[in-house]
């Protein structure tokens, strides 16, 4: 079955671009994807750009809205996710606590209906 996995932080919670912390992160990012590739429950993943480049689209009355930025006004953004194969909910959670991000984010784990 095949999850999706939503990688949520809070900016200020997150390494800063360049540290050793930044790079610490990303090597765990790199060894997870490649962990997950060799299993064979990698479907997709890719990281996103920050919040301030996001365009939220709405219909209202007919009417196309857009609107700079999330819709949701929260701490925590969405910075990237994976689509994931797994044996079934159990399995999918414990892949997801592998995400680095589950150290100081949170990992959304949502079935993906098929």
């Amino acid at each position: 079955m095949q999850y999706m996995t939503l990688i949520y932080s809070a900016p200020a919670n997150e390494p800063k671009y360049g540290s050793p912390e930044f790079k610490a992160m990303m090597d765990g990012y790199n060894a997870f994807t490649a962990e997950l590739k060799a299993r064979g429950g990698f479907v997709a993943g890719d990281a996103l750009k920050p919040t301030e480049t996001a365009t939220s689209v709405r219909v209202r009355g007919g009417k196309v809205e857009t609107m700079d930025g999330p819709f949701a006004e929260t701490k925590e953004h969405l910075g990237g996710y994976y689509v994931i194969e797994a044996a079934d909910l159990d399995a999918a959670v414990k892949i997801a606590a592998m995400i680095p991000t589950a150290a100081f984010g949170t990992i959304e784990v949502r079935p993906v209906w098929s």
